[in-house]
């Protein structure tokens, strides 16, 4: 077996998949999904075909054309990062049928009952696939290097919608004949057709990776903020709804900037989903659907820089991916690079400046995370027997952004321009790796492997000498204050009069790791920087005060802990408790997480498992 991705069961001498057509039975009452699945392949193929599952149960598996039952067989010891390998018999089949049953714990879906959701009265569902998750909804070949197109029939209740990262075909009756396979498997006879269930079709027409594959269904309301673009929440949540409205109104500027730097937008519709506020990421770029946690809508538009970031997914890592994820840092780090122009343009540079100076803050202290497993400052890294979840970090979007801003430095801005719309139009709609990349920057800046040390940058440890720290007037000013606090001196309400959020986490994230308790309560006491609503400064504010030992601030990380489920923040907080060194917040730290665990997605209670394990 010659694998192609280190996360995956999927053979390099077997054909890819190149289209997926699922029916789908989702069953809010048992948090089930009863399916099939008619998968594709690039050629006909004789032999032991293997795909990756993951608590998934296999009906049968049948040969499209003749109805046949097709030889399989189940590894009967997942492997505990892969899953489950799914090894199928084939004769000459260029497709195949599964029918089979997901199981409650998937880990790509959180469904939410009635009253985790802003309703009260309807249940709630959706999907996280990237990394690897895409195989607990549905067998495939999971790795960005099996590109797919594909089509859903959904079947769910009346008083629902769904919404998907495809196309909407139309909402209509269910059909009794659509239902015929799943029958014969574990849903029950007449349950397809019942009074209170309706269908739902989608169609993906360009091919993505499996990571992007995406659903919600809930009681979904929208708002219109531009050509291209809704504001998808539940229509219980009229203030969220209203709210990311207005802090999402410049999206269609966004696009055609992105358009003007990039290329033509390729995929139609960029509307936008806010989740519940157990989402584990801020945004997630699933194509013609972007998924968003609403703790992104702070009021004053900065959060649309999340969605500049997805916007710019739609370029690099949408149509150019990277083949598996030892190469995350292609996605990331262009669409990190291309994000901060976007809002270079739209926002202006002193923002974008801003930006670069929290993200640089941020490489650094990845840097003292990862100083006992030098492999993960890496750009391209090693993966095999590593789980992505768990090394999940800021090195490929912040170093992999230092290293395409240190291409544009050395060739200048127009060149660099040019550069990267020819790279995108060359390798749209492929997967690709780090070696190809390097190639084709040496094929089209020729000798630039003599100015900038390529293998330094790509496969070096640590941050190469002549990364760039940002320049600016308020971003030097604030790294002064910052300063100035280790000496005992608060910045004025003056010299802070015109700070937003990004200011005040650029300025916490310079402070020391701990300060002196009466130094952080006299700066809270003056700010009120621990009830802010910007998720993004209470978080480096509380976690500041946990390492100063400020336990007068255990409740508000309690409730910060049991109001949301990003892994932005919970990493951070729980990592906090769990080496502050005191016995009290190590129980705070169980406690909470015993307390909050079911009201996270499936990802995020593994990472914060993971951290628990290590620390206490």
């Amino acid at each position: 077996m010659a694998p192609i991705d280190p996360h995956s069961f999927t053979d390099s001498s077997h054909p890819l998949t190149t289209h997926v057509a699922l029916s789908l039975y989702l069953d809010f009452n048992t948090s089930i999904i009863h399916g099939s699945a008619l998968l594709s392949l690039s050629s006909a193929f004789s032999g032991d075909l293997s795909l990756d599952s993951r608590c998934i149960s296999i009906d049968m598996v049948l040969d499209p054309q003749t109805l046949e039952r097709l030889p399989f067989h189940v590894s009967t010891n997942p492997d505990p990062i892969r899953g489950t390998e799914i090894v199928v018999s084939l004769s000459g089949q260029s497709s195949l049928l599964l029918v089979y049953s997901t199981s409650p714990s998937a880990s790509a879906l959180q469904w939410l009952s009635p009253l985790q959701t802003f309703s009260k009265t309807h249940p709630y569902v959706y999907t996280q696939c990237q990394a690897i998750h895409a195989r607990s909804i549905f067998p495939c070949q999971d790795t960005p290097a099996a590109r797919i197109r594909y089509d859903v029939v959904m079947n769910i209740p009346t008083s629902l919608s769904a919404v998907m990262s495809a196309r909407h075909v139309r909402r209509r009756l269910p059909v009794l004949e659509e239902a015929k396979h799943l029958e014969e498997g574990s849903l029950g006879s007449s349950l397809w057709c019942a009074e209170d269930r309706v269908v739902e079709e989608f169609v993906m027409e360009q091919l993505i990776p499996p990571y992007l594959f995406a659903f919600a269904v809930g009681a979904l309301g929208f708002r219109e903020v531009g050509p291209r673009t809704r504001v998808y929440a539940e229509s219980a949540a009229s203030e969220v709804l209203d709210a990311a409205a207005m802090e999402f109104e410049g999206t269609e500027e966004m696009i055609r900037q992105g358009e003007k730097l990039f290329g033509d937008y390729e995929w139609e519709r960029f509307d936008l989903l806010v989740l519940p506020p157990s989402f584990p990421y801020g945004g997630m770029e699933n194509p013609r659907m972007v998924f968003l946690t609403p703790t992104v809508i702070k009021g004053d538009a900065t959060g649309a820089q999340v969605v500049a970031h997805e916007l710019a997914h739609s370029w690099t890592g949408n149509l150019i991916t990277n083949i598996n994820n030892e190469h995350f840092w292609l996605n990331e780090g262009f669409t990190t690079y291309a994000e901060r122009r976007i809002v270079e343009v739209v926002q202006g540079a002193d923002r974008a400046t801003l930006n670069i100076g929290i993200g640089w803050r941020g490489l650094n202290d990845e840097m003292e995370r990862f100083k006992d497993n030098l492999e993960c400052t890496k750009l391209k890294n090693k993966q095999e027997g590593v789980d992505p979840d768990d090394v999940y970090s800021q090195v490929p979007y912040e170093k992999g952004f230092q290293f395409v801003l240190r291409i544009e430095r050395q060739v200048g801005r127009t060149v660099f321009d040019d550069f990267l719309k020819k790279y995108i139009a060359t390798f749209k709609f492929k997967s690709i790796d780090t070696d190809t990349f390097l190639e084709f920057l040496k094929a089209n800046i020729p000798g630039i492997e003599k100015e900038i040390n390529l293998h330094l940058w790509t496969e070096g440890v640590g941050i190469p000498e002549d990364a760039y720290e940002p320049v600016s007037t308020i971003y030097t000013k604030i790294i002064s204050l910052a300063e100035e606090f280790k000496q005992g001196k608060m910045p004025s309400e003056e010299e802070v009069a015109e700070w937003n959020g990004q200011e005040w986490e650029l300025y916490l994230e310079n402070l020391p790791k701990s300060c002196e308790p009466s130094q952080v309560m006299a700066l809270d006491k003056r700010y009120r920087l621990a009830e802010s609503k910007d998720y993004e400064v209470k978080v480096s504010f509380l976690q500041l005060a946990i390492s100063s030992k400020c336990r007068e601030y255990h409740g508000e990380v309690e409730k910060t802990l049991k109001a949301v489920g990003r892994m932005k923040y919970l990493r951070p907080l729980f990592t906090a408790l769990a080496q502050a060194g005191g016995t009290e917040e190590k129980q705070l730290a169980k406690q909470v997480f015993a307390e909050a665990r079911e009201t996270y997605h499936p990802i995020a209670q593994g990472v914060v498992e993971s951290i628990l394990s290590k620390y206490i």
